[in-house]
């Protein structure tokens, strides 16, 4: 006759439970450096930020707050710059749709059309990465040289009649937007070739042996299948191009006329000292990026990038 033995009610769970208990420490010391990385260096100054947004000017000495809470901090400053909000937004729109418009056809070339060819394909991606090599205030600099009354570009559309004597490109919405745009090419191409080099090619001889024109084969197959590196390479650039201050600087290629709101933070943290305002300025730019970003991405349904 066979006797079978209980155990007591989870001791088999022990060891299980244990192991589980071990490797959840182990992942607490992994994240742990990450979580103190992230701690000091962004949920800090965040908050130091947050409570200097509500602080109050001292009246009797330039440049000293108090620790408050001043609601009228917000008020003021979107009553009084309200237009560098919308100018900044609709520069980095712009920047944004003219960088897709030129990385795309870009990467689609060097991922799909020069992937039987290393040599070409590896020197194009050099190309598109050289100008992180160059200081992005040289860089910009250097169109400010190039768009100037004396530059090479307004000779020569002065030269044909497409500009008049008197007409000028720095200084104008034109070149701010041109100077966003090409600095920010690299994060627009990049995103799209790592989608697009992943892109089964069989699928677009598959569309074309089912009678689907060149046209039909793009917005059908190639992409809805790009959509990830498309909504990477937008945020990538949208996000920045909206807190630039370089290109629209008076120094580079912008004027008082076509100056963002990252002109302004930078004039009233560093030039006129107002610290509760520029902080009231950049929460109020954080959150409308963040509640512009959080839409795209869930319109995209691409969710898995927040």
């Amino acid at each position: 006759m066979a006797l079978t033995v209980l155990a007591p009610a989870g001791a088999n769970d022990t060891a299980p439970r244990s192991a589980r208990r071990g490797i959840g420490t182990v992942a607490l010391v992994l994240l742990l450096p990450g979580l103190l990385y992230l701690t000091l260096f962004f949920l800090v100054p965040f908050v130091s930020l947050l409570m200097t947004s509500f602080g109050v000017n001292d009246p009797a000495e330039y440049g000293v707050f108090t620790y408050g809470f001043a609601w009228q901090n917000y008020i003021d400053v979107i009553a009084a710059y309200w237009p560098q909000f919308l100018r900044s937004f609709w520069y980095a729109l712009l920047a944004t749709v003219f960088a897709v418009l030129i990385s795309y056809p870009l990467a689609y070339f060097i991922g799909v059309r020069l992937r039987d060819r290393p040599l070409w394909r590896n020197l194009l991606l050099v190309l598109v990465i050289a100008p992180f090599f160059i200081s992005f205030l040289l860089r910009t600099f250097a169109w400010k040289q190039i768009l100037s009354d004396e530059g090479p570009v307004v000779s020569t559309l002065q030269m044909i009649g497409l500009l008049g004597p008197q007409a000028h490109l720095t200084g104008t919405g034109f070149a701010v937007v041109f100077g966003l745009t090409y600095n920010f090419i690299p994060f627009m191409t990049l995103p799209l070739f790592a989608s697009l080099d992943r892109l089964d090619t069989r699928l677009l001889e598959a569309g074309n042996d089912l009678y689907a024109g060149p046209a039909t084969t793009f917005f059908r197959v190639t992409l809805p299948l790009s959509v990830p590196g498309l909504v990477s390479g937008t945020l990538l650039t949208f996000i920045p191009a909206a807190g630039d201050y370089v290109n629209a600087s008076q120094a580079f290629l912008g004027s008082p006329s076509t100056s963002m709101l990252g002109n302004v933070i930078q004039s009233k943290f560093l030039i006129t000292v107002n610290y509760p305002q520029a902080a009231a300025l950049s929460i109020l730019l954080m959150a409308v990026i963040v509640v512009i970003v959080g839409f795209y991405v869930r319109r995209s349904g691409t969710d898995d990038l927040l």
